[in-house]
């Protein structure tokens, strides 16, 4: 997924190539000090970025729940959304399945 949001000219940090074993509120963190967009199928980051304090808010969160059936597809629809959300992504969770997209912005109830 890196190497693909790479050659579409995107900024990417992957974490198991610079952090690898970071605890996952180490991760949020280095996302909130870099302004990133987590990309992640770790649902633990839902419970992370809505509890966190402070507040996260310098970043997003596009969390992948993607059966195995449908990883051939994932890099191509993972392109399309960051294509078609761009901006939104940031100081949102995101959630991506194969049947559709749903948007949380931060501070919403």
């Amino acid at each position: 997924m890196a190497a693909a949001l790479r050659d579409a000219g995107h900024d990417v940090v992957s974490v198991a190539a610079t952090v690898r074993g970071a605890a996952d509120a180490e991760v949020l963190d280095l996302a909130r000090r870099e302004q990133r967009i987590v990309l992640t199928e770790d649902r633990d980051f839902g419970r992370l970025v809505f509890a966190s304090e402070p507040p996260f808010r310098d970043g997003g969160v596009l969390y992948l729940r993607c059966p195995e059936s449908a990883r051939p597809i994932l890099p191509g629809e993972v392109l399309t959304l960051v294509t078609e959300l761009g901006q939104q992504l940031v100081q949102s969770f995101v959630v991506w399945t194969p049947r559709g997209v749903r948007l949380r912005a931060f501070g919403e109830s």
